[in-house]
């Protein structure tokens, strides 16, 4: 998958992680020139219909969100076979990566992360999501401090919470009781998975432990998680009291969204932190009884004992003690009305204060130096053009380069900040020119296997292109022995100059073309078909040595390396070239037998002859003069009567 373009616009760098429904990879958005995250369903689930839509209603659900606190989802689509879904690139580790690494996490930095946390699912419950896979893994932490919640690959509508005939979503470690006995889960639900992950935060483990799933799903339903301070000593008892709250074993006992809990932990914040508030504050209960339906009223935890609001509990804090005043009437009097007259004017100052405060803020947020603009969309504009629109909207241009393979050269290929980005009046916005395709060295691909120059191809950011496979002799099965630059056709098969995105095409070995030179005809045409070349009889020729119709050798149609499906020429033998018996009818014995003999036949006749050899002539040939036999042919020879 590495290297590879999906869509026409997204070039696949390298693997970050890979799950049980998907893998996720760093891939560059060449329209855009951002790097992005792309996740990609796993082949073997693309034909299930359940998954590719659970798949498209992760897209969905994270991209109805928009907040700082949720991973932002860019674009969903299919191309041939792969159903992808492409996410904003969040350099940076996990939450789960920190707690390996760190154990567990002080009170401060558990409350900074669940704070972010309970932001990012607040407005996904106020959408009207759940998560429904609430652990480490999917908490988010940005090398640049930006805390997310991601992969809502399980999230679903709070109305539709049944999950009846279904297998339990969402990891074990996390799952709440009503998940594990009903299979119905709410936004009550993610807030019972967050308690548990509360609790490993600040324990450094789960509540819950055991060798099989199902024990652990067991304790889930049946047992009630303990306090974390019994695990760490020094977690405060506002926030053991806060995961008693959350996981609550019935659903109506816990806060019944994140923003509820987000509210309160605001609350146990200003206790915990040193220095937030110097007054004594009396320390929460969260009693078991409490409702939370999603019908009641808002639960407030303040600074005495926690109560539904609209109850008629209600419970006092002891005023302030204060000087015990004179026991004269007269003299109370007076005092309580200099209290209310100094009272009066204190209040009247301050309420003067704020007035000038919101005017002042007014000013300068709708139309003084803090007042926000939003950055227009530049792209492919000139920079004199994006300069002028910018002046316009009282902000100040810079200019900067960029390399780019969609924008031209001269023109504006994005800002920084990007378009749609709200900035203060007076800002610097940078405008990115594009300065072309980035020039790139190719590094030589000939010799090279096939797999190892696609490889190289994709690390120097060109694009493997067309492959062809012709056979060569010099080279290898497998071995690429030319490249070239698709725009122009030239030769960089020991590197070359070329540009960023630019098409590589190169041309892979299959060896030898096989010898088929002293096969039968048939044979040799059966022989070059397995290799895919199309044996073709050529030119029958004599041949001293190969048997007649076998090959005597096999050509091409042309010179050089031969691709798959070329025809091959095959010369086929004759056999030995006929030689024409010459007439020696008349010829002296020792004379006509040395004339055939260098002719290559053999001869005979009676060696008798031989003995009068000057005293014969050749009366006859058998065969007769003028007949065409094969060399090595026997002729009879018959001489002439001496004697008359």
């Amino acid at each position: 998958m590495i290297g590879r373009l999906i869509d026409g616009r997204y070039q696949v760098r390298s693997r970050i992680a890979r799950g049980g429904m998907a893998t996720v990879y760093l891939a560059t958005d060449l329209r855009l020139e951002r790097r992005v995250a792309i996740k990609i369903m796993h082949g073997h689930l693309a034909d299930d219909n359940a998954f590719r839509s659970r798949f498209i209603q992760e897209a969905r659900s994270a991209a109805r969100l928009a907040h700082p606190n949720v991973v932002n989802v860019f674009d969903q689509g299919q191309d041939a076979d792969i159903a992808y879904l492409v996410m904003e690139h969040l350099p940076g580790i996990t939450l789960r990566d920190l707690l390996k690494d760190y154990g567990r996490l002080t009170p401060e930095q558990t409350m900074d992360i669940l704070e972010a946390v309970l932001s990012g699912l607040a407005a996904a419950h106020k959408a009207g999501i759940v998560h429904r896979d609430v652990k480490p893994e999917n908490v988010l932490l940005a090398d640049d401090g930006r805390i997310k919640i991601g992969d809502f690959g399980l999230a679903r509508a709070v109305n539709n919470n049944t999950a009846t005939g279904q297998a339990l979503l969402g990891t074990v470690a996390y799952l709440s009781p009503e998940l594990v006995t009903r299979g119905i889960a709410d936004a009550r639900s993610d807030i019972y998975a967050l308690g548990i992950m509360t609790y490993e935060m600040l324990t450094g483990e789960q509540p819950y432990v055991g060798e099989a799933p199902m024990q652990v799903a067991y304790q889930h339903a049946n047992d009630t998680v303990p306090m974390p301070s019994l695990v760490a000593p020094g977690v405060p008892v506002e926030l053991d009291e806060l995961v008693t709250w959350a996981t609550a074993r019935d659903p109506e006992e816990r806060p019944r969204d994140a923003r509820v809990m987000l509210d309160q932990l605001l609350e146990v914040e200003k206790q915990v932190r040193p220095g937030a508030e110097t007054v004594m504050q009396t320390t929460m209960v969260l009693p078991r009884t409490l409702s939370s339906s999603a019908d009641a009223e808002t639960q407030i935890m303040g600074r005495g004992p926690l109560v539904a609001a609209g109850t008629s509990t209600t419970t006092a804090l002891a005023p302030p003690p204060v000087d015990e005043p004179d026991d004269d009437p007269v003299t109370q009097l007076a005092v309580t009305a200099k209290k209310r007259r100094r009272r009066g004017s204190w209040l009247f100052l301050v309420i003067l204060l704020l007035a000038a405060l919101a005017g002042t803020a007014g000013w300068y947020f709708g139309a003084g130096p803090g007042a926000q603009v939003t950055v227009p969309a530049l792209v492919s504009s000139t920079p004199e053009d994006a300069t002028a629109q910018l002046e316009e909207l009282g902000l100040v241009a810079e200019r900067g380069t960029v390399y780019s393979t969609e924008i031209e050269a001269g023109l504006v290929a994005g800002t920084d900040p990007g378009n749609g980005s709200r900035v203060a009046k007076g800002s610097t916005v940078t405008l990115n020119v594009s300065e072309g395709p980035q020039p790139i060295v190719l590094p030589a691909l000939r010799g090279l296997d096939e797999e190892a120059a696609i490889s190289a191809i994709n690390d120097s950011l060109a694009v493997p292109g067309t492959v062809d496979k012709m056979f060569n002799a010099e080279f290898d099965d497998g071995i690429v022995f030319y490249a070239a630059r698709a725009s122009d056709g030239a030769d960089v098969s020991e590197g070359g100059d070329a540009f960023e995105g630019s098409t590589i095409n190169y041309v892979v070995s299959l060896g030898d073309v096989i010898d088929v030179a002293g096969e039968s005809l048939d044979d040799a045409i059966d022989i070059l078909a397995g290799q895919g070349l199309v044996g073709q009889s050529g030119e029958e020729r004599y041949s001293e040595t190969v048997p007649e119709g076998d090959v005597i050798s096999a050509a091409p149609g042309a010179a050089g390396p031969i691709r798959a499906g070329s025809p091959i020429t095959l010369t086929v033998s004759r056999g030995p070239e006929p030689v024409v018996v010459p007439n020696v009818v008349g010829v002296g014995w020792s004379e006509a037998k040395e004339t055939l003999s260098n002719l290559g036949f053999k001869l005979s006749y009676n060696p008798g002859a031989d003995a009068i050899a000057a005293l014969l002539s050749v009366e006859s040939t058998d065969p007769a003069a003028g007949s065409s036999l094969p060399k090595g042919s026997t002729i009879t020879l018959k001489p002439t009567n001496p004697f008359g």
